[in-house]
């Protein structure tokens, strides 16, 4: 595929490192594949190497090599980044091996991106400050770090730029809407890691309203929104990592929410799970041995990346907007659906992997081609979205535009 938009004043080919060989890993190794005239060398890491090595088998063309790396050993990475010699990560490994990966990039003179902000793995706290504080010495270094780019955050925040760019003088609302409307055929699973998504689904829910953060019981606010291609859909406020960097770049808006729909069958199993402790993170005592009870439930559970073969249906994710243009008060809704059919049938993986595999891919490309090359740890609605907003029409994740409409919201 030839790749439009080339920047002379850059090189544009380069040595890409993946760590992660989950389902979002899966896409990623796919996805880098196909664009040689950018990624020169490819190599897929993770833990556990036969996971790289069957990821690297389905690719296909000897096109990516593998190798065995802890991701929460700093001095582990730093060997790996010295022999391999990425120009940038993309780490789509546990948000907990973030900064492990940071530093790793810090001492090897490698440039970092991930899909996902940083979480302890003792509290289920989601914030920005760990990385943001990251800022000033990857500035020092003259490396660029790219915050949360996949799909939610991610495509979310170039959405929202893209709007303000285009379409708005200012924004003062924003509703990020996420909704899956696929059927796997399982009683209870979930789409990415299960450790991460129930931490995520069970905190309480936050949003932003004039000038300050209201937080809610978790699920305590939901009301069905209409989904292009799928149509109404129970949908509840959670709180989610972009609304804080989008509050922090867009000062204008008033009110900045997140919605994200779940099946009753999904919440009924969740209930069970928090009701009986499976949903903690405090660890006990069970024959002597310390165990975390999220850890062991994610250890039964099906694994999100075998989820795809019989995944049906198709997910819709985008960004209602109201503010002002020229005066007059705008609405604006910019969405893209993707069939989880067409994502396991192109990479083997179910269409949540896919919406954040593919952006993941097109960061690391955008800083690779020079247009989103800036020292410092940044946001992706810090860069130009023009460029990432084209390379999502070319490499499977096509939008769309709706025009004074009724947001519902």
């Amino acid at each position: 595929m030839k790749i439009r938009g080339m920047n002379s004043k850059f090189k544009t080919m380069a040595k890409v490192l993946i760590i992660g060989a989950g389902g979002v890993g899966t896409v990623v190794a796919h996805k880098v594949a196909k664009v040689p005239q950018v990624f020169t060398e490819i190599m897929l890491a993770s833990r556990t190497k036969s996971k790289c090595d069957a990821i690297a088998k389905a690719v296909g063309a000897n096109k990516i090599k593998t190798a065995q790396v802890n991701a929460d050993d700093v001095r582990q990475l730093v060997s790996l980044f010295r022999s391999f010699k990425p120009k940038i990560v993309i780490n789509v490994a546990l948000p907990y091996q973030d900064l492990t990966i940071m530093d790793a990039c810090l001492e090897t003179g490698v440039n970092y991106l991930d899909t996902a902000n940083y979480e302890p793995p003792d509290i289920a706290k989601f914030e920005y400050k760990w990385q943001w504080a990251y800022h000033d010495r990857f500035k020092k270094a003259g490396l660029t770090g790219i915050l949360g780019c996949g799909f939610d955050p991610g495509v979310t925040g170039v959405f929202a730029a893209y709007a303000c760019k285009h379409h708005f003088g200012e924004i003062h609302t924003l509703d990020i809407v996420d909704c899956n409307a696929g059927d796997h055929g399982k009683p209870f699973a979930t789409n990415f890691n299960p450790e991460i998504n129930i931490r995520e689904v069970t905190q309480r829910g936050k949003y932003w309203e004039n000038g300050k953060w209201i937080e809610t019981e978790p699920h305590e606010i939901h009301r069905p929104l209409n989904y292009p291609n799928i149509g109404p859909s129970e949908s509840y406020l959670i709180y989610h990592e972009e609304l804080e960097s989008l509050v922090k770049h867009y000062p204008t808006l008033k009110r900045a929410r997140f919605w994200m729909t779940f099946g009753q069958e999904y919440l009924t199993h969740l209930r069970v799970i928090q009701n009986i402790g499976m949903a903690s993170i405090e660890p006990i005592l069970y024959e002597g041995k310390e165990i975390v009870p999220l850890q062991f439930l994610k250890a039964v559970l099906p694994n999100p990346g075998e989820l795809g073969e019989h995944y049906s249906g198709e997910t819709s994710i985008g960004c209602r907007i109201r503010g002002i243009k020229n005066h007059k008060e705008k609405t604006y809704y910019i969405y893209n659906n993707c069939r989880h059919q067409d994502a396991y049938k192109e990479t083997g993986a179910q269409g949540v992997s896919y919406t954040t595999g593919v952006p993941a891919m097109i960061g690391a490309m955008m800083f690779i081609m020079g247009k989103w090359r800036t020292a410092g740890v940044f946001n992706t609605e810090e860069f130009d979205p023009d460029p990432f907003m084209e390379q999502l029409k070319l490499h499977g994740l096509p939008w769309h535009e709706l025009h004074d409409v009724d947001l519902e919201l």
